[in-house]
């Protein structure tokens, strides 16, 4: 796939990010109507990784509302979001200030994070939870990364494991809930196009832009991009647990979130590097 067409995929991906953020902000997804703790959407074990935050610069990549950018801010740090639809933008600063917040939100592509951010280091990066599906090229990610890290810095990243991407219902009508391996757990060849007139929370159709487009990544092409740019690998978690029910069988459990009932298998994992 040539350069051009990753850019022209971007740039449909951000369009229809931005025609999702009034979808996004009226969901009882993310409720932020009801003012709930956005540290709901943290696993207990992310907070151990991650450790103390007071008094840290903490960058969070591809933070689309800033839901946990805001976290961050209320545990001391020194918060900045960034994502590259101006409309999710826009509400995040709007979101902050309504939470009496200083958290800092830049517009920018995830690729030109270095340069609109005018080569600030910081000592946290934080990602994921829906982010790397949207980047084609990995290896220029992890540069990133690491060029936005302080040396010692951390990476912390939290993404959907790839098996629960590869996960689907079965295919027919009338045929149970069970689940099948419908979707490539590692990358295929190039984009694959998305519907995204609905999005993964409720509520009305998206309005004008509804294509995505999406790329998948097996851990191991997570890891060695990492390895690649210079960083250190210091642990790596999978869990059974996401903290929304994606399927209708899942339970919910003692920590508020959702496991599928059986058998147990990884939904999302988190790895932690350093530069």
């Amino acid at each position: 796939m040539t350069t051009d067409e990753h850019a022209r995929f971007m740039r449909a991906n951000r369009a229809n990010w931005d025609a999702r953020t009034p979808v996004h902000l009226a969901s009882r997804f993310y409720g932020l109507d009801q003012d709930l703790d956005p540290a709901r959407w943290f696993a207990s074990f992310e907070w151990d990784d991650l450790g103390e935050l007071a008094g840290r610069d903490v960058l969070h990549l591809q933070c689309h509302l800033g839901t946990e950018t805001i976290a961050f801010a209320r545990r001391g740090a020194r918060a900045v979001g960034l994502d590259f639809s101006g409309a999710s933008v826009a509400a995040a600063r709007d979101i902050a200030a309504k939470a009496g917040l200083d958290v800092d939100y830049v517009e920018s592509d995830v690729h030109d994070a270095v340069q609109a951010l005018d080569g600030r280091q910081f000592d946290v990066v934080y990602t994921g939870k829906g982010a790397l599906c949207y980047l084609p090229d990995l290896d220029r990610w992890a540069a990133v990364v690491a060029q936005l890290l302080r040396p010692g810095g951390r990476l912390y990243l939290v993404e959907f494991h790839p098996l629960l991407n590869s996960l689907g219902p079965k295919p027919a009508e009338g045929e149970g809930s069970e689940l099948l391996l419908r979707h490539d757990y590692l990358a295929g060849d190039g984009a694959v196009h998305r519907d995204a007139t609905h999005t993964y929370t409720d509520g009305p159709a998206v309005e004008g832009a509804t294509n995505s487009y999406e790329w998948m990544h097996g851990i191991s092409e997570v890891v060695n991009a990492l390895i690649g740019a210079g960083m250190v690998i210091r642990g790596l978690r999978e869990s059974d647990e996401l903290p929304w029910p994606r399927w209708p069988q899942m339970v919910r459990t003692p920590s508020g979130w959702w496991r599928l009932p059986e058998p147990r298998i990884p939904l999302l994992y988190g790895l932690l590097a350093t530069r």
